[in-house]
């Protein structure tokens, strides 16, 4: 399936900034991009249990999305789409899923600190 230039480029620029790993496993935090409505978010897998219903290897991945409020999905993946080797498509809207390195001195090779421009009020976080 061909993929929107949007997705790919985003992916390739996600992969200059965060540390992705290779698999994925119970217990990870992966990185949902999503093509409508656009977003990034977080979730954690809570567990992977291999799909008997499909003849091809199909895995449920139970996720508590990292939301206020906290939410729970199961999303059913091949291993191709949930180690981010693959973009796929839910509802007919583009998605990437990978789990993150979070292993101390893990990072993208291009990784380079993001400055935040912004500054919290004056009257926030006020100690």
């Amino acid at each position: 399936m061909a993929h929107t230039d949007t997705m790919e480029k985003l992916v390739a620029e996600l992969r200059t900034v965060m540390p992705f790993k290779k698999t994925t496993a119970k217990g990870d935090v992966v990185l949902i991009a999503a093509e409508d409505p656009h977003m990034l978010l977080y979730a954690m897998v809570t567990d992977i249990v291999r799909d008997a219903n499909k003849r091809d290897e199909w895995w449920n991945i139970s996720l508590t999305l990292l939301t206020v409020p906290l939410q729970k999905a199961v999303w059913t993946l091949r291993t191709e789409q949930m180690t981010g080797r693959e973009i796929f498509t839910m509802g007919g809207k583009e998605r990437f899923f990978q789990a993150l390195d979070l292993s101390e001195g893990s990072s993208p090779a291009n990784n380079r600190p993001m400055i935040l421009r912004h500054r919290p009020p004056k009257h926030c976080c006020a100690g």
